[in-house]
């Protein structure tokens, strides 16, 4: 049987993004370090995204929270590419020609989730873990983040990645703490205050301070 027959392309396409994503990662072009913005909880603080009602034992079963997003992701894409070349395999052998695409790609899909969530727990335990501690904004005051989406000028926020005390990632909105500054996308900045859920940064070339690494 061969990878890039028609019935086996959803396998293929899966092991191809997998193995994108882990070049990517090496390479240091790809962040996944969060799977999309984080919650607020009634407080201010920001919430373990694995700890919340129905949504949190969906995640648990799903072994998010185990192992940072993009494993988790590359586990799933190989769990799904390799259970679907086996079924293929398998029901070629048995009935002489293999199930319909989509067929296939259904039974390995059903049979991917359980094997990522089993597979990714002991990895759990020798990976770094993506954000699960909950700290209230105030604490990202004083820190160092870079403006990843857009440009930050007054009025006009811009998405920012910020790390907290513990090294988790956390994306705010900022603005320039001077109303004439203009702080475009990749540009490093450091917070100063914030009003509701917007932070006020200063640019680190202003201040010529040293970026963060």
């Amino acid at each position: 049987m061969s990878l890039f027959a028609d019935y086996n392309l959803p396998f293929a396409i899966a092991l191809g993004a997998m193995l994108l994503l882990g070049l990517l990662q090496l390479i240091g072009l790809g962040d996944f370090d969060v799977g999309g913005d984080v919650d607020l909880d009634a407080d201010g603080a920001i919430a373990d995204p694995t700890s919340a009602g129905l949504g949190g034992a969906i995640t648990t079963l799903l072994g998010l929270g185990k192992v940072p997003f993009f494993a988790w992701l590359m586990v799933l894409l190989a769990s799904f590419g390799m259970i679907g070349l086996g079924v293929q395999a398998f029901a070629a052998d048995l009935t002489g020609s293999p199930l319909y695409p989509w067929l296939a790609a259904l039974v390995a899909g059903g049979a991917a989730v359980p094997a990522t969530s089993v597979i990714v727990r002991p990895l759990g335990r020798i990976m770094p873990q993506d954000e699960t501690t909950a700290v209230g904004l105030d604490s990202l005051l004083g820190k160092r983040g870079q403006i990843t989406d857009g440009r930050a000028a007054k009025g006009s926020p811009a998405r920012a990645k910020v790390r907290d005390r513990f090294g988790h990632a956390h994306y705010v909105m900022v603005e320039p703490h001077e109303d004439g500054s203009v702080i475009p996308a990749g540009d490093q900045v450091l917070l100063v205050r914030r009003e509701g859920q917007v932070f006020f940064g200063v640019p680190l070339a202003d201040r010529k301070l040293a970026p963060v690494e």
